[in-house]
C-alpha cells in the first residue's frame, strides 16, 4: 500500500510521515480541518451529559441534589491536570528536537489549563460550602491545585516577558517540565495525607463507585472538556503560527 504525498513549500513532494505535521504549513492545514469536528463532538457530547446529569441522574442520598456540581468539577479537575502534562510533554519535546509546532502546542494548551483549574477550584468552593461548611480549606488537594494554577499562570506569565518566542518557549518550557512534578503530588495527595478531600470515585482496576447515570453523565462530560480542549488549543495554536509565521509565502498565498 503506497503513502499518500504531501507538498513542501518549495512544490516537491515527499511521502507522508507524522513527523510532517511538525512543519508549520501542515500543521496549520491539519489543525483547521479538526477544529470544527472536535467543536461539534464537544457540543453533542456536553449537552448530553449535562441533560443526563441534571435531569436523569439518581439524587445522591448523603449530598442531595448538590453533588452534581462534580459533572463539572471532576471533569475540569481532571483536564487541568491532564493539560498541564500535554503542555509539559510538549514542551520536553520542543526541547528536545527543536520543533516550532510543539513550542507552539505547550503555549496554546497554557490558558486552557488554567482555565480549567480556576473552574475546578471554583466549582470545589461552590461544593465545599455545603458539604464542609467552608468555602476554602487549605486541603492537602485544594492546596496543591492552587499551585497548579499559579504554575499556569507563571509559565503564561513568563512566556509573554520574552520578547524572542525562541527564547520564550525554551524559559518557559522548562519551567512547565519541573511543575510537573506537582501533578502527582495533586493525585496522590488524598492517599498520602490525611484530607478532607474524598477519594476517587473512578479508578483505573475497579468498577466505579456511582449510579451508571452518574458515571456515564461523568464520561460524557470528560469527552467534552477534551473536545473543548483540543478544538480551542488548536484555534490558538493557529493564531500563534500566523503571529510567528506571518511572512510565510504559504500563507500570503493564502490570505490573497
Amino acid at each position: 500500500m503506497n503513502r499518500p504525498y504531501y507538498s513542501t513549500a518549495n512544490g516537491a513532494r515527499r511521502r507522508f510521515t507524522v513527523f510532517a505535521f511538525a512543519s508549520p504549513r501542515n500543521f496549520y492545514h491539519l489543525a483547521g480541518r479538526l477544529i470544527p469536528w472536535f467543536t461539534a463532538l464537544g457540543v453533542l457530547s456536553g449537552l448530553a451529559g449535562l441533560v443526563l446529569g441534571m435531569l436523569f441522574a439518581p439524587t445522591d442520598f448523603q449530598q442531595g441534589d448538590a453533588y452534581r456540581i462534580i459533572f463539572v468539577h471532576v471533569p475540569a479537575a481532571w483536564m487541568s491536570m491532564l493539560i498541564y502534562l500535554a503542555m509539559a510533554g510538549w514542551a520536553a519535546i520542543g526541547l528536545s528536537y527543536h520543533t516550532g509546532v510543539s513550542s507552539i502546542m505547550a503555549s496554546a494548551l497554557a490558558p486552557t489549563g488554567a482555565l480549567f483549574t480556576f473552574l475546578a477550584l471554583w466549582t470545589g468552593a461552590l461544593w465545599g460550602k455545603p458539604t464542609w461548611g467552608a468555602w476554602w480549606v487549605w486541603d492537602a488537594r485544594l492546596t496543591s491545585e492552587l499551585i497548579l494554577l499559579f504554575l499556569y499562570l507563571g509559565y503564561m506569565g513568563l512566556h509573554a516577558s520574552i520578547a524572542d518566542p525562541r527564547r520564550a518557549d525554551r524559559a518557559a518550557g522548562v519551567l512547565a517540565i519541573v511543575g510537573a512534578v506537582n501533578i502527582p503530588i495533586i493525585y496522590f495527595s488524598v492517599y498520602w495525607w490525611n484530607t478532607l478531600h474524598q477519594g476517587p470515585s473512578v479508578t483505573l482496576g475497579k468498577a466505579p463507585s456511582m449510579a451508571p447515570d452518574m458515571f456515564t453523565a461523568m464520561l460524557l462530560m470528560v469527552a467534552a472538556f477534551w473536545c473543548y480542549a483540543i478544538a480551542v488549543a488548536l484555534r490558538r495554536a493557529r493564531c500563534i503560527v500566523l503571529e510567528r509565521h506571518g511572512n510565510a509565502a504559504w500563507l500570503r498565498r493564502r490570505t490573497k
